[in-house]
């Protein structure tokens, strides 16, 4: 699996000629709520087993938690059935609200 930091990603995002990766945030509501990165897709890690066939196993996939230990299971669980451009961020939102954006709210 592959893993990205904060400014990586917005690098990422700011490229026009990259193709924008699946923003899959796998927090939970309130946290959703609270702060996201815009066009991010929110899947609570829980239901990721039962919402797996809403993904496509095809795209660039950037799983977001709050500091990285969810969504890094979720990637490694999506590698296991079979999607091979998983991502995770390390740090998580937290990171890109220290090193990204800075306005962004912290919890």
């Amino acid at each position: 699996m592959q893993h990205i930091t904060a400014p990586e990603l917005a690098a990422w995002l700011a490229d026009d000629t990259r193709p924008r990766p699946v923003l899959l945030d796998v927090r939970e509501n309130w946290e959703y709520d609270t702060c996201h990165l815009e066009g991010a897709t929110l899947i609570p890690m829980q239901t990721i087993p039962a919402r797996i066939d809403d993904l496509d196993e095809d795209a660039e996939i950037v799983c977001i938690c709050h500091h990285g230990a969810r969504s890094l299971s979720v990637a490694a669980f999506l590698e296991r059935h079979g999607f091979p451009k998983v991502t995770n961020l390390t740090g998580g939102i937290h990171a890109w609200a220290l090193q990204v954006d800075p306005s962004m709210p912290k919890y």
